[in-house]
């Protein structure tokens, strides 16, 4: 990289850093504006195709109310599932750390020493908070909810006053802008379809499973890898990781936990890595590296709600960069796939 480029890269990160930073401590303002933006972005054409047999106003109550019904039922349902495992690990306390003793004894009957380290630390009581904070930060996702649900009111109210606008600045920028505005909306409600669509696939396979092998909380590992699974690569994870140690301390066999692992990773495998990928297509084609950073990134700076929104926000910002001819190559660097000829772009 040539030298003369080295004090635009730093000021770049740097601004970068600094806008991290600035939207971490701004998260309880800026969070729900931008999922309610999504939001919007989702349930738009729900309200145009209401407006037309009803007064907009009740149209636009209606789809507010259905915005409110999904994501307080998808709230509810992952707060239900964590309450009923939070619930089982407290009534069985005692049987987990006897089984955490019983592998203790056994590693260190073969000399590993750290066991006895660990064996002072842990105690039954620490997962038991683990699961009290977990639900506890679930429950308080229904207040950003409101919160959002307030915004996307207010926001569905100047949709078409906001696009009645922008068209009256003429062609340009601001046509540039609208354009990329209708594809991002297009491609995330896209993406939220198959998402959906895979989620409850995920969802049922997962509590099949678990039913199958007589896991308990059958139904309740089948909620949490639903919602979960909204989440790309760190979701699907945690809602293979609790079922398996979970496995674990029911059988008192970490060969059946095993078993449990590499079915729930088959299914999560089949689902994200062969079966989304072809019905995304092109169109939604993203770095699969970009999009695990945009879960992390998001994550880091909004906790729960950024690793929910890290992907929408990165295909938005593709979408952008490909409406202008100078951020286009970047788009296209970004989306790990081989670069588009000029009718597909047009296309």
């Amino acid at each position: 990289m040539p030298l003369t480029r080295l004090p635009s890269l730093l000021l770049t990160l740097t601004c970068l850093a600094i806008l991290a930073a600035a939207l971490s401590v701004a998260q309880s303002v800026v969070a729900p504006v931008v999922f309610a933006v999504f939001v919007i972005a989702l349930v738009w054409p729900l309200q145009g195709r209401l407006q037309r047999s009803m007064p907009a106003a009740a149209a636009t109550v209606l789809t507010l109310l259905v915005a409110l019904v999904t994501l307080i039922g998808l709230a509810l349902m992952v707060a239900w599932a964590f309450g009923r495992v939070g619930a089982s690990v407290v009534a069985n306390a005692a049987q987990l750390q006897a089984f955490y003793a019983a592998q203790v004894a056994w590693a260190e009957s073969r000399g590993i020493e750290v066991a006895g380290v660990l064996a002072a630390q842990f105690d039954a009581r620490w997962l038991v908070r683990v699961a009290q904070t977990v639900l506890s930060q679930l429950q308080g996702m229904l207040s950003f909810i409101l919160l959002t649900l307030v915004f996307v009111l207010l926001g569905l109210l100047e949709v078409d006053a906001a696009r009645a606008q922008m068209l009256r600045l003429g062609p340009g920028t601001a046509a540039a802008l609208l354009r990329a505005a209708e594809r991002t909306a297009a491609k995330l409600r896209a993406y939220m379809m198959v998402r959906t669509l895979m989620s409850v696939l995920t969802g049922l396979v997962v509590w099949a499973f678990a039913a199958a092998i007589g896991l308990e909380l059958a139904a309740e590992w089948g909620a949490i890898a639903l919602v979960l699974n909204y989440i790309p690569f760190l979701g699907p994870l945690i809602a293979t990781l609790f079922p398996t140690l979970f496995a674990a301390l029911q059988f008192g066999s970490w060969g059946t936990a095993l078993l449990v692992f590499a079915g729930l990773q088959v299914v999560q495998f089949l689902g994200g890595s062969y079966i989304e990928p072809r019905l995304t297509g092109k169109s939604l084609a993203v770095s699969p590296f970009l999009v695990l950073v945009s879960v992390f990134a998001g994550g880091f700076i909004w906790g729960i709600p950024g690793a929910l929104i890290g992907t929408p926000v990165l295909i938005a910002a593709l979408t952008l960069c490909e409406e202008f001819p100078t951020s286009r190559p970047y788009a296209e660097l970004l989306s790990g796939q081989e670069p588009r000829t000029e009718g597909e772009r047009e296309g």
